[in-house]
């Protein structure tokens, strides 16, 4: 048997420029032996290792995966170009950092859909470990391929390069999974999936297919009724007593969030229109101020990290946020570990709260306004106002902060030329505000914008995205108006949108798309020195498709999409209801208020019936 590890250590890594990012030795990496364990998984995340070591989610399942004796989980990322140019000159095949084992020696590979962008990586990562690309050429000696995270609410670009994909929370879900193939070992690749299909949040693509009429797309349907029409997310009703990791693996190199991260609650009530995450982690789930400050010690001392995210969708959203903060916050900065408040909204942030959050060192600000207007705002229901804004700015002013960041998105439904010059106007007003403040020298006002991408399962998942020429023209327009006085404007390459929106809302027919890319060398394609959109427009021509095309295609109401066959919990219903109300410029309050219907209290029935709810009161949630 081939000694890969000493191969890999003794002759490879020596030649690499980041060798800290190979090694698998951090502080608090898990090593098990693969002949005492049952059922190993690599958790494979599609991008480099300062990236996929930021992912919360990655933790959380290495961390429940290796709990258990019998199970090992071991990582793996993309490798940068100096480490994938030795592999593939040497033929030596993609493995996993803890023990150097070769993916297609797993039992399970599992990937995490973050982002569009990632799709060709993963096709490259499958090339590099010698495991057939196309699920139908995979025999009963290769691992199974999954996917999950937000990609896998739209998988259908990815559909035939995966075996199964979990919808929802993983927590539980992929527990059930490992006990299956553990016991269920030695039947074939395809009664295994027969059975995974049977659990709750597992959908497995090749038990469905597309259905046309006159090539017109009807619909993904299964094919025979041992298989739901719907597939339904998985979801972890308690998130109070669900598995959490204290024990964070701590790299020798830095990473992009080198902290550690306190989930304080999942799911969000808002209702911005805009936002797939607002959808797809309903319902809102906290966790008790006593059990977060009890995993924050474990954190610290497990890891001497100096500084911890108090993360969610909404941090000042959570119930007990001043109870949270002024305990935690003290206890902390007694042992010199500061929190941050990485996602905290406009209406909800003050000084005072900054002041108490950040004790020991002052972070960053970003407020995220969104538009311009509050005619826009008004369309996509974030519902905050310029005043809101202004007096944010104003608190953290006083508060001795000088810099803020404003974040904006253009191309938003419905957007105009003034929307895009309130965006100018709003910089303006917050520049003055710390003037007002006493603020002394001169501020610095970042206005940052992206380009909207629509995405499944969102009221905007009809819409097409604005094309190029305007996205152009608008960045143009704010360009000409964002300048000096304390202003900086920064704007994003319009064409990794595009691709981005030519992904997200795809069907089957994309996976040639992808896969001839990742041929043409498309890879890493969130960074700017390996994108190249020449390549996927190559790759979409030689499919017969536009790729501007498809990124600003719309939809009909009655239209069949690709997703309709993955059930997220919020019905279509009322996702067109919202854009409809959108179009309307008509608002929607914070659910937390009463109950809009949604879908998800049923959901949560099915889900009660399985065991004990402890939500005080569904309808608040749902």
């Amino acid at each position: 048997m081939k000694d890969y590890r000493s191969i890999f250590w003794d002759t490879i890594l020596p030649r690499v420029q980041k060798p800290t990012r190979y090694s698998g030795n951090e502080i608090n990496a898990v090593h098990k032996s693969h002949q005492t364990t049952l059922v190993k998984i690599a958790l494979a995340f599609p991008d480099l290792y300062e990236i996929g070591m930021s992912h919360l989610g990655l933790k959380i399942l290495y961390h429940i995966v290796n709990q258990n004796e019998s199970w090992a989980a071991e990582r793996v990322f993309m490798p940068d170009a100096d480490l994938e140019k030795i592999m593939r000159d040497e033929s030596f095949p993609l493995c996993s950092l803890e023990t150097v084992t070769p993916l297609h020696d797993f039992d399970l590979v599992g990937f995490t859909l973050q982002y569009e962008l990632s799709y060709a990586t993963i096709i490259q990562m499958l090339d590099l470990s010698g495991i057939p690309l196309y699920q139908a050429d995979r025999g009963d000696r290769d691992p199974l391929i999954v996917g999950g995270g937000p990609g896998a609410y739209n998988p259908e670009p990815l559909a035939d390069f995966f075996d199964f994909f979990i919808i929802g929370d993983a927590e539980e879900t992929l527990p059930q999974v490992l006990q299956i193939l553990a016991a269920e070992a030695h039947i074939s690749r395809e009664d295994k999936l027969r059975r995974l299909a049977g659990v709750t949040g597992v959908y497995v693509p090749s038990f469905y297919r597309d259905t046309y009429d006159d090539g017109r797309y009807m619909g993904t349907r299964p094919v025979s009724e041992d298989f739901p029409p719907q597939v339904r997310r998985a979801v972890v009703a308690d998130l109070e007593t669900a598995d959490y990791p204290t024990d964070f693996i701590v790299p020798y190199g830095g990473i992009v969030h080198d902290r550690l991260v306190l989930e304080l609650f999942r799911g969000c009530t808002r209702g911005c229109r805009f936002c797939q995450a607002g959808i797809i982690y309903r319902p809102v789930r906290e966790r008790s101020p006593e059990t977060l400050q009890k995993l924050a010690k474990k954190m610290v001392s497990s890891t001497g990290y100096e500084e911890i995210a108090l993360s969610s969708l909404s941090s000042g959203d959570y119930g007990a946020l001043d109870q949270l903060v002024e305990e935690l916050g003290r206890e902390m900065a007694a042992l010199g570990v500061s929190l941050s408040l990485p996602s905290l909204r406009l209406d909800s942030f003050s000084g005072e709260l900054a002041q108490q959050v950040q004790r020991v060192r002052k972070s960053g600000l970003t407020f995220a306004p969104e538009a311009g207007t509050q005619r826009l705002r008004d369309v996509i229901n974030k519902n905050i106002t310029e005043e809101d804004l202004l007096k944010a700015a104003s608190d953290a002013f006083s508060a001795g902060w000088t810099g803020v960041k404003l974040y904006f998105m253009l191309g938003l439904p419905t957007e105009t030329d003034e929307d895009l010059h309130g965006i100018a106007d709003l910089a303006r007003k917050v520049v003055k505000v710390y003037r007002q403040a006493g603020g002394k020298g001169r501020p610095r006002v970042t206005v940052s914008t992206s380009v909207f991408v629509p995405k499944a399962h969102t009221p905007f998942q009809w819409v097409g995205q604005i094309t190029e020429d305007e996205m152009m023209r608008r960045t143009q327009l704010l360009k000409n108006e964002i300048r000096g006085g304390g202003l900086q404007f920064s704007w994003p390459d319009a064409k990794t949108s595009i691709l981005e929106s030519a992904l997200a809302r795809g069907g089957r027919r994309l996976a040639p798309v992808i896969a001839r890319a990742a041929a043409l060398g498309a890879k890493l394609d969130g960074w700017g020195e390996h994108f190249s959109f020449e390549r996927w427009r190559q790759a979409f021509t030689e499919s017969g498709l536009d790729i501007k095309e498809c990124a600003s295609m719309g939809f009909g109401e009655d239209d069949p999409l690709p997703w309709d066959h993955l059930d997220s919990g919020v019905t279509k219903r009322f996702l067109l209801r919202e854009f409809k109300r959108s179009l309307d410029g008509k608002v929607t309050n914070d659910c937390r208020e009463n109950c809009l219907g949604c879908g998800m209290a049923v959901l949560l029935e099915r889900e009660e019936k399985k065991g004990d709810c402890h939500h005080e009161s569904m309808d608040s949630l749902c």
